[in-house]
């Protein structure tokens, strides 16, 4: 089964929300294919129009889909970076609440986690960003719980990361979750990168 994982892009994004992501499932995604395997998961860019969107230090970055026309979701990941353009856009709010009805998995890294809980979407639940954020997300939304010292949350259907390189961490965590343990540590392995906290997938789970 391929899961179709869309990645909600703007200007303003922080890079590696975006870059390391992507580059766990498309890493996971090509393992797998060497052991014969369909393709466990499709990245899909997403953005409000077919414009480039404009990132933290000027990289820019196409969409392969807009909000009109991306195909059906499964997961959909809300990276960070500077939050302005999304969470002034009631085109882009609503459409993440409405996606959020729909998808399997909801997850934001680093800052992304303001507009999941601006639209109302973290309410009672334990949940992490940056942390040079959390004092603020907490203080803002206080119907939530900021958990410190993690690289992830994983409350079922919304899980929530770190920041920037953290979310690497989460996404390794969602392809054991979807997938397999095996695929994860070959994953992190491939891309030789040393996660965060003590275990491979270091995190919060109910």
């Amino acid at each position: 089964m391929t899961r179709t994982v869309g990645i909600l892009i703007f200007d303003g994004i922080e890079v590696l929300d975006l870059g390391g992501p992507f580059e766990v499932l498309s890493v996971a995604t090509r393992l797998a294919g060497r052991d014969g395997e369909a393709a466990p998961f499709q990245p899909v860019l997403i953005g409000a129009s077919d414009a480039p969107a404009v990132g933290r230090g000027g990289f820019r970055v196409l969409p392969h889909a807009t909000l009109d026309d991306h195909p059906p979701l499964d997961v959909l990941i809300v990276p960070g970076g500077v939050m302005d353009a999304p969470l002034a856009d009631p085109r882009v709010r609503d459409w993440v609440r409405s996606q959020a009805a729909r998808v399997d998995v909801l997850a934001s890294i680093c800052t992304g986690a303001f507009l999941l809980a601006d639209v109302g979407l973290l309410d009672g639940r334990r949940v992490t960003t940056h942390w040079e954020d959390q004092a603020d997300l907490q203080a803002q939304f206080p119907a939530l719980t900021v958990m410190p010292d993690v690289a992830w949350v994983d409350t079922g259907a919304v899980v929530t990361s770190g920041g920037i390189s953290a979310g690497i961490d989460m996404t390794l965590h969602l392809v054991e979750r979807l997938h397999s343990r095996a695929l994860a540590e070959r994953t992190a392995r491939q891309m030789e990168f040393r996660p965060t906290g003590q275990g491979l997938l270091d995190g919060v789970t109910p």
